[in-house]
């Protein structure tokens, strides 16, 4: 790749029915302390269903690595962590009757991502929780809801967020944008809530700063989860005459909208925070080709040996190839958190969460570490871009494919870890103990 600076362009239904889809775990260190839960609060009935069956299995594989090991080291002991699947049906009511359930329950600690709305919610009633009941205090951590709001205005010592914020994503999308000559005309759609709008105010600002000659055609929100149909949309964008469509759409928001722009012969450079995600790729198929792009803080064909283990390991227990949707930050997640409970002694909220803060994890496929003014985790960023996959695809072609499409992602533009860090402005009130 050539380089330009330092940047280079190139109810809770049980585990057990989730389980059921995996194949067996890998034979387990012995482990015979009490089990550490973690509660998975996600929708995994409802419009994102699908997208909170994905997590389920990245956080399986994830835990089962670390309980592979033997667990997590306690006081001479080894305690197993388990999983929690609390399903909130991806509504903010639901979701904190779930946190309700996990504290009833003694549960230290609570996982969600998915929504931003809800995150922003969970992270109210951690933190009332946490003062009403100091005796059973819990963490919150944030492996995908991205409102920059949620680190920097509405922090909170109780939340660590470990995916990069919306304001990193779009800088490094909009880097990459900058770069193609195409885009001339751009229409910005995205979903109608917290999330959704700050992309779309951060894409128009960043744009407007990248690329003054560059035409905002568009800008327009629909309701979240909510359209079966975009061809509306579809059709809107292709009448605008828009060369270029940014969106920050997530799960079957995303996977509908690129249906129907096939479906209506929409022919544009598509620049996502998702693209590369559940149900998205075959859903686009090779009408993608050189034009959809995708931001993470890492992919399948990045290059890095160690960590395409890990990835294949994963891909190794999937029953459906539909499943194939791999998240590395949910790794780094577990082991992030595995080696703070370990530093701490003990599983006590505030002890971890102070063990988390300005921890560094050294291992594949990146450096990453924890802010600890404002518990955000910073990270690399890759912007890849949608190409046909596998050796008969030819030299250079990506080496893996997504969802057995036959179509892959290949690195456009790196963004190492110190470039892709943006100010934060996190006024933390802390715990006296």
């Amino acid at each position: 790749m050539a380089e330009r600076g330092r940047r280079s362009f190139a109810g809770a239904i049980g585990a057990s029915a989730l389980l059921s889809t995996l194949p067996a775990a890998p034979a387990r260190a012995q482990a015979s302390g009490e089990p550490i839960r973690l509660a998975v609060i996600e929708g995994f009935s409802g419009p994102f269903a699908n997208a909170g069956d994905s997590v389920w299995r990245n956080l399986l594989f994830a835990v089962d690595r670390v309980n592979a090991r033997g667990g997590v080291r306690i006081g001479g002991r080894q305690r197993p962590l388990q999983l929690d699947r609390l399903d909130s049906q991806g509504q903010v009511e639901e979701a904190i009757a779930m946190l309700r359930k996990a504290t009833d329950q003694r549960t230290p600690f609570v996982l969600q991502g998915n929504s931003s709305a809800v995150a922003a919610a969970l992270l109210d009633a951690v933190s009332t929780h946490n003062d009403r009941e100091p005796g059973n205090r819990v963490l919150y951590l944030n492996y995908s809801a991205v409102d920059p709001a949620l680190t920097n205005e509405r922090c909170s010592f109780w939340h660590f967020r470990f995916d990069a914020h919306a304001g990193m994503r779009m800088a490094a999308l909009v880097d990459a944008l900058a770069q193609n000559r195409r885009v001339r005309r751009v229409y910005l759609l995205n979903q109608d809530y917290s999330f959704g709008r700050q992309v779309a105010s951060l894409a128009r600002q960043m744009i407007g700063a990248k690329r003054p000659d560059v035409e905002i055609v568009g800008d327009e929100l629909h309701p979240l989860g909510r359209i079966k149909d975009f061809v509306p949309y579809a059709a809107k964008i292709k009448a605008s005459g828009a060369d270029t469509v940014v969106t920050g759409n997530w799960g079957n928001d995303l996977t509908f909208l690129v249906r129907a722009a096939r479906e209506v012969g929409l022919v544009a450079d598509f620049y996502t925070f998702y693209g590369n995600g559940l149900g998205a790729p075959a859903a686009i198929g090779e009408a993608g080709v050189g034009r959809v792009r995708a931001v993470a803080e890492w992919h399948p064909n990045a290059g890095a040996l160690d960590a395409e283990r890990i990835y294949l390991d994963f891909r190794r227990r999937l029953r459906d190839p539909r499943e194939d949707y791999f998240n590395m930050r949910h790794v780094v997640m577990i082991e992030l958190l595995a080696a703070a409970i370990e530093a701490a002694g003990t599983t006590e909220a505030a002890a971890v969460a102070r063990a988390l803060e300005g921890r560094t994890h050294r291992a594949p496929p990146y450096t990453a570490t924890m802010r600890a003014a404002d518990h955000q985790l910073l990270t690399p960023l890759y912007v890849s871009v949608m190409e046909r996959a596998g050796p008969a695809a030819g030299p250079g072609a990506p080496k893996y494919d997504l969802e057995g499409s036959g179509l892959g992602f290949r690195t456009e533009l790196f963004v190492d870890l110190r470039e892709a860090t943006r100010p934060q402005s996190c006024k933390m009130r802390r715990p006296a103990s």
